[in-house]
């Protein structure tokens, strides 16, 4: 059995929108997940300032990257590597972390890793449930995205299926808690009061689910419009909105569609491994009707605990190893942010081919670089 020593030792840092997140992997096992949130900053807006996200990275990175380091029980001098989120997110708040990531590399004389969220975003069920099978098929939701994609090497081959034409289903959750005066963020909040409501009780609408429309795209815009337009029926009317219920049927229509997509993706393209991931993978019914259809479809179903599912530095810390242990290149210094980075790119390597004689390369082509380019 090989030595865990052996495996790569990755600090990642994320960035990409309210929560400063630093991890640290060895291989694919966990050591520190270390997170700063500023959602309490962001509540009295209803909804995420980046200026105000910006500001909060900046004040939390360095003690939150010595809190993981602490945690950890190793050292910075002892790390493989640095990864961080390179895109897509905020563009401010993903320049916070990469100019850190670039700082910590350059004065450990480490390798640097820009990764791209969405695949850290699956890449993090290795630190659950072991390496990744190849393919697989992922169902990204949160604030930002809902996507489906398929996995058929999460360091290189990354490929959209589908995605949200509007509103994000985290998103949704966010509009949808607000119109109930239930506050920010919404989709835990919804969750709970869903469980006390009934899902059959009003009949929303299921986006894209027509004979006709895109097979694996997802669109919450007309079902949060007729959220809202249902409540201030009732409330025209003077009568009290059954704020349970609506959670319910709301949840409900929004999980009935990702999972029943998500199932179809898996079956048309042959893969028998579907893994959900993101914020809203939270979820408790998106999670409970993901496990009866996976079952009753022969597909078995990964989801990383909910801690890992929101945005956290150990997704990125562990696509950083899987970049080590597969020998990809490293980033040059010049690596900057990309809040619209494709997820097609799984990494941003430097333009030169990797070095191939393990983890030590990485240090040969740090001192390669100049010390200009650092900041150019």
């Amino acid at each position: 059995m090989a030595d865990m020593r052996d495996e790569p030792l990755v600090l990642g840092i994320e960035t990409s929108c309210d929560e400063t997140g630093v991890g640290i992997v060895r291989g694919t096992t966990l050591l520190a997940d270390a997170v700063a949130s500023s959602v309490d900053e962001h509540a009295r807006f209803g909804g995420v300032v980046p200026e105000v996200a910006s500001r909060a990275h900046l004040e939390a990175m360095v003690p939150t990257i010595e809190r993981a380091l602490k945690e950890a029980g190793v050292s910075a001098k002892d790390l493989d590597g640095i990864a961080v989120t390179a895109g897509p997110g905020l563009a401010g708040a993903l320049l916070v972390g990469v100019s850190a990531a670039k700082a910590y590399a350059y004065a450990l004389g480490k390798p640097l890793y820009g990764v791209n969220h969405l695949a850290a975003h699956i890449c993090v069920d290795q630190l659950e449930h072991g390496p990744l099978p190849e393919p697989t098929m992922a169902l990204l939701v949160s604030g930002g995205h809902s996507s489906l994609l398929l996995s058929a090497d999460i360091t290189s081959d990354v490929r959209p299926m589908g995605a949200t034409i509007d509103d994000a289903a985290g998103e949704a959750f966010d509009k949808v808690a607000r119109v109930l005066n239930l506050g920010f963020p919404g989709g835990p909040v919804i969750d709970r009061y869903a469980r006390e409501g009934d899902p059959e009780a009003i009949a929303f609408p299921r986006g894209l689910t027509g004979p006709r429309d895109a097979a694996y795209d997802f669109s919450f815009s007309g079902l949060k419009t007729a959220v809202a337009r249902w409540i201030e029926a009732k409330r025209a009317a003077g009568e009290e909105v059954p704020v349970r219920d609506v959670a319910a049927s709301f949840q409900e229509a929004v999980v009935d569609v990702l999972t029943r997509k998500a199932v179809r993706a898996c079956k048309d393209q042959g893969v028998d491994h579907l893994m959900i991931g993101g914020g809203v993978a939270a979820n408790s019914r998106l999670r409970a009707l993901a496990q009866e259809r996976c079952e009753k479809a022969g597909i078995r179903l990964r989801v990383p605990r909910p801690k890992l599912c929101t945005d956290n530095g150990a997704m990125v810390a562990a696509l950083g190893a899987e970049m080590v242990r597969r020998d990809r290149a490293a980033s040059a210094w010049d690596l900057s942010a990309d809040s619209s980075l494709p997820v097609t790119a799984s990494h941003v390597p430097a333009e030169q081919p990797p070095h191939r004689h393990g983890h030590a390369h990485s240090h040969d082509h740090v001192h390669e670089m100049s010390k200009e380019n650092l900041y150019s």
